[in-house]
């Protein structure tokens, strides 16, 4: 306690402490001149031999207040010390600083993206024991099932513990607002069981509450019990009408609980209204959980076996339908995972170029000192001593750039999440509350913590006392310039190469979006206003109140100002491409085959107003309804497909071949359509009139002749003045949905990103680059001077300097062109119309960053060849 006591009082009045140590030491080294004149020594000689007994006063002085003081005195000394090392640097300490915020910033966002999707545990019991399972048919693997061959599976397997189903399908909401679209999904009633997932308030549903006699129950979302009812618990009971029924409030789901596979859902409710004997009708997605000590592989070939067991017992509706089954996280996010694998390396080698930049500041920084190294260890600085200084430099450096690049961070996340659609948004619920949360706070520390490491030992391990000896006889000068060209080099040519790598990826993704971008997508995408109508009320049961309808809708939007034409259709372009019927051609052997493709439900006027090409045949006429004959217009890969080498038109082909008055006649075939995203291959369509089998739900497409986006507030006036309990939504126009389409969304944001990662890194290699040279430059004056003075050209001189810039850069080049090729083969699956190894955009960005690197290096070579030999010699 007394040594604490005195500690304090020292550190308290460490001016009084210092004063004292002075006099102390002044007293015992006198005292010693005394004795050396008292034995016949000289004065001046006696005092100098007393000195060198007494030994360095400075390091005493560090070593008496090291014993006597606190611990951290020494290093909030060396912190001072180092502050005032960088307001001496101003531009060195900016540009460190601001490039270990970038480097840090970039990489803590882009992990707080991967931590957010790929990291953080899903809501649900033992995650990675949950699958989803869907049948695969001969269009793709991840189609839905029918609700008998879920009955058959639920009650055939052998290797789940429990296996539900879901339909993603939103409802109809009537309220004192109206009718309106609200989120939803339909779920079996042992869904949320088998995710482990309990309500917080009320109970979940009830064995057999999924049956169609059952009593209509729904569970809300957390978000839709605080927006629809202010988070009341007296909310249990209540009833809320969707699609005419009433359904009784049973339960409330907790807070951070999502499934983003059928996201947004504000409504759960059982599938009672869905259920359907019907093996071909298909509307649902499975999910199970695994029995313990069951294998992913074992569940996968037991529900397999079962699929090929129902096909061969029922070869008319289950043919060529098999059973595909994926990991619930796969699903999840499967489709981001790779975007964000390669925006985390992306950020990954804009860090490491970032750092690698610093290292080399801080090394000519630390030549630049060797002199004050020097003096600092002969006035009695020891090794550790010095270590610390630097140590505490580096951690200071990295500290400032941390804390801003973690605040950039959490901006830049705030500000790519707000960037995200919000119907794409709605989809990925685990993007929810996206922050700096305790995993991507360690990942900042951890990699500062490296940072702080390497640049704390970068400039120490270049200390020996031998150096600090040359330091003082050659002024760090010419030791400085070859120290320089060896190390500084290597950095250079790590710069080059990682900045090689990030154009490449950057000019492949940019390249691909464009390709995206410029897909033929089969319409004119200009001045076209589109929204979906749902018409579900009683008033539109019958097919001919829903013609009538649609004719009346039609007819007013046409007649707005500024529409040239109107029209309908059942399903968009640029969507899911779902939606598929089986058929057979009439009057052609069959032998089992399983044909499917894409059907839409369009009015007369469709085609045209798109602007679609008619390729043969003839479009619809408007009067062609159920009393008259059923025709279908087809797509070019449909007839292609089924009918190679010969005219489709004249055709037919039919869903029931045993009801032949319901037999389709092909009447048109129009060029692709993109039902798809804009990433899917073409498929086979057809196109039936609206009026021969009339639906409530529908999208209303309108042409303009001026902005498009100015005609959708008159459209849904109109509607809404129609009926308003007719609901109304998704108003966009086609560029909109182009342009916020999820695959266009994940492409752009991987071009833009790593785009931007390559800038700043083809910045930094090149200032690199530029930072070598010209040092290197600097240290050669006066061998320069010599050389011109010998009668060297300036010609010869530009040539030295560029030779040694020009082989940084070829090896740079070669290096990162060799890691471009590997490391763009496994993004290869991000890429549309684009080869990982596409020749013109390699030898573009080799070009590119040739071309940048010159013009770095002539600055500092022009500057030489101006060197004065007379000035430079004397100089020297």
């Amino acid at each position: 306690m007394l040594r604490l006591f005195r500690k304090l009082t020292i550190f308290i009045r460490g001016e009084k402490f210092n004063r004292e140590l002075e006099e102390e030491m002044a007293f015992h080294r006198e005292e010693t001149a005394k004795e050396l004149r008292a034995d016949g020594m000289a004065s001046e000689d006696a005092q100098h031999v007393a000195n060198r007994h007494f030994g360095n006063g400075a390091r005493l002085k560090d070593e008496s207040r090291e014993t006597v003081g606190f611990w951290f005195e020494g290093m909030l000394q060396d912190f001072r010390f180092a502050l005032r090392q960088l307001r001496k640097n101003p531009g060195f300490a900016v540009t460190a600083i601001l490039i270990l915020t970038f480097g840090i910033g970039a990489s803590v966002a882009i992990f707080g993206f991967v931590d957010a999707a790929l990291i953080k545990p899903l809501p649900y019991k033992n995650p990675n024991r949950l699958v989803v399972l869907f049948e695969s048919i001969p269009l793709g693997p991840r189609f839905h099932l029918s609700y008998p061959d879920y009955v058959d599976w639920k009650r055939e397997n052998t290797v789940f513990q429990s296996l539900d189903v879901y339909a993603p399908y939103g409802f109809m909401l009537s309220d004192a607002a109206g009718t309106h679209k609200a989120d939803g999904a339909r779920v079996s009633d042992g869904f949320f069981r088998t995710l482990g997932v309990v309500p917080v308030l009320g109970r979940d549903f009830r064995p057999g509450e999924d049956q169609k006699n059952a009593p209509r129950a729904v569970l809300l979302s957390y978000s839709a019990w605080q927006r629809h009812y202010g988070g009341r618990k007296d909310v249990l009971g209540q009833t809320v009408i969707l699609d005419n029924h009433p359904n009784t409030i049973i339960g409330v789901l907790p807070r951070d609980f999502h499934y983003a596979p059928a996201e947004p859902v504000d409504f759960w409710t059982t599938l009672q209204d869905n259920i359907s004997d019907c093996r071909g009708c298909h509307g649902f997605y499975g999910i199970a959980r695994l029995k313990d000590g069951v294998s992913f592989q074992s569940a996968f070939a037991n529900i397999k076996g079962i699929a090929d067991q129902l096909e061969r017992q029922y070869p008319d509706s289950n043919r060529e339908q098999k059973a595909f089954m994926l990991p619930m996280s796969e699903v999840i996010v499967g489709d981001i995972r790779p975007i964000l694998l390669v925006l985390l390396s992306g950020a990954g080698l804009l860090l490491l170029i970032a750092t690698v930049n610093v290292a080399s500041l801080l090394l000519v920084r630390s030549e630049s000192r060797r002199r004050e190294i020097a003096v600092r260890g002969a006035l009695g600085a020891s090794m550790g001593r010095l270590i610390r200084q630097f140590v505490t430099e580096g951690l200071v450096l990295v500290a400032t750039g941390s804390i801003l690049g973690l605040a950039a961070a959490y901006g830049g996340m705030q500000l790519f999440a707000y960037w995200i659609p919000k119907d794409m948004m709605a989809s990925m619920p685990y993007l929810h509350g996206l922050g700096l949360n305790a995993r991507v706070l360690l990942f900042g520390c951890a990699i500062s913590l490296a940072a702080g490491i390497l640049f704390s030992l970068t400039p120490a391990l270049r200390l020996s006392h031998s150096e600090m000896r040359e330091g003082l006889t050659d002024g760090g000068r010419g030791y400085a310039g070859t120290m320089w060209r060896r190390f500084g080099s290597n950095l250079v040519v790590i710069e080059l190469s990682t900045a090689m790598v990030l154009l490449v990826g950057a000019g492949l993704l940019g390249k691909s979006f464009y390709r995206l971008l410029h897909v033929d997508i089969g319409l004119q995408p200009d001045h076209l206003a589109m929204l979906t109508v749902g018409a579900t009320s009683e008033n539109y049961n019958k097919d001919e109140q829903k013609i009538t309808l649609e004719r009346q809708l039609i007819g007013q939007i046409s007649a707005l100002p500024g529409v040239k034409s109107a029209a309908i259709s059942t399903t968009l372009p640029i969507g899911d491409g779902d939606g598929t019927a089986g058929f057979r051609i009439v009057g052609r052997p069959y032998h089992g085959e399983h044909n499917d493709v894409a059907i839409r439900k369009v009015s007369s006027y469709y085609f045209s107003t798109i602007q679609a090409q008619l390729l043969r045949g003839r479009y619809f006429a408007e009067d062609e309804d159920n009393s008259k004959p059923q025709v279908v217009v087809i797509n070019e890969t449909m007839a292609k497909q089924y009918f190679p080498g010969e005219d489709a038109v004249g055709k037919m082909i039919a869903f029931d071949i045993n009801k032949p008055k319901e037999y389709l006649h092909i009447v048109g075939v129009v060029k692709d359509l993109q039902e798809g995203q804009l990433d899917a291959a073409p498929r086979g369509a057809m196109y039936v009139p609206y009026n021969q089998g009339p639906d409530n739900f529908f999208s209303i497409v309108a042409r303009t002749s001026q902005d498009e986006e100015s005609i959708l507030s008159a459209m849904t006036s109109i509607i809404r003045q129609t009926d308003p309990n007719i609901a109304t939504f998704g108003a966009s126009t086609m560029r909109e949905r182009i342009h916020d389409s999820p695959v266009t969304y994940l492409h752009r944001t991987a071009a833009w990103l790593v785009g931007g990662f390559a800038g700043l890194a083809l910045l930094l290699g090149v200032v690199g680059l530029y930072g070598v040279i010209a040092y290197s430059v600097s240290q050669r004056t006066r061998e320069i001077g010599v050389r011109m003075a010998l009668g060297a050209q300036r010609g010869s001189v530009y040539g030295m300097i560029l030779k040694e810039a020009g082989w940084l850069t070829v090896i740079g080049i070669a290096a990162g062109l060799a890691v471009s090729l590997a490391v763009t083969t496994l993004m290869r699956k991000l890429l549309f119309g684009v080869h990982a190894w596409d020749v013109p955009t390699l030898v573009a960005v080799a070009v590119v960053l040739a071309a940048c690197a010159l013009l770095a290096s002539y600055l500092p070579a022009r500057r030489a060849a101006s060197v004065n030999p007379v000035e430079a010699l004397r100089a020297e």
